[in-house]
């Protein structure tokens, strides 16, 4: 479905990023993966990943930093000759009550997940247009739709990619690139991991298939929307949450 194009993934090397970049790679795409700090991870996804026959590269950086974003689109260019496919993943949490949160916990959630994505859309639709195509996924969550106690600040930055993936679809279609967004729901990560028995039973009662999300789950709809076959679909926000949201 992929065969030939060209992939960055931000946050590529664990959880869904690493599930993303295998479909991806088993799809036949060539990834570009970002990644900030577990240089080992990032090693080892490499090696696994290669097995698959297609180009693998990586590159450490802080999605917030905007020079990371340059440099990361140049040399994907240089080493692939295109960026087809941008894949917005990176991501944190830091959650407070509101009372207890600080500017700095607003701040760095902020500047990772919205900042971070707007400078790779910015960075890599320039090349899109150029190139008259494009793919572009954003990752949101269902609680950028709905809210979330003690996730202010997480809630507002998903939040922020809808209406930024809203916005880029409406500027760019008209060039070939389509903005899309996905929103996750309860998905079995390292973020969920660290969640009580107690918190995640109460999860499971609201959900309506009775079980949490596998990274592969929201990897799989990633595929669909970087393809031809998903070409008359722009500035739609997938919820991949079980049956949560209903």
């Amino acid at each position: 479905m992929l065969t030939g194009k060209n992939a960055i993934i931000t946050g590529g090397v664990r959880g869904i990023g690493k599930a993303v970049a295998e479909e991806f790679c088993k799809n036949g795409a060539n990834v570009m993966l970002c990644y900030k700090s577990n240089k080992e991870a990032a090693q080892k996804t490499v090696k696994e990943l290669e097995a698959y026959g297609t180009k693998v590269e990586v590159m450490q950086g802080d999605v917030s930093d905007p020079e990371y974003a340059k440099e990361v689109v140049k040399k994907t260019k240089e080493l692939f000759g295109s960026v087809d496919i941008l894949v917005n993943n990176a991501g944190i949490t830091n959650d407070k009550l509101l009372m207890r949160m600080s500017d700095d916990d607003f701040k760095s959630v902020i500047d990772t997940n919205l900042n971070g994505s707007f400078y790779f859309l910015k960075e890599a639709s320039q090349l899109m247009i150029k190139q008259r195509f494009g793919r572009i996924i954003n990752m949101s969550s269902i609680v950028g739709v709905r809210g979330n106690p003690g996730q202010i600040n997480y809630c507002a930055s998903k939040a922020g990619v809808i209406g930024m993936t809203l916005s880029a679809a409406k500027e760019l279609g008209r060039r070939g690139v389509t903005v899309n967004a996905i929103a996750p729901g309860f998905i079995e990560t390292d973020m969920t991991r660290v969640l009580t028995d107690e918190q995640k039973t109460s999860i499971l009662s609201a959900i309506s298939l009775d079980r949490m999300g596998k990274a592969e789950d929201i990897a799989n709809a990633t595929v669909f929307l970087a393809s031809d076959k998903a070409s008359y679909i722009t500035g739609q926000v997938l919820c991949i949450d079980g049956g949560l949201t209903i």
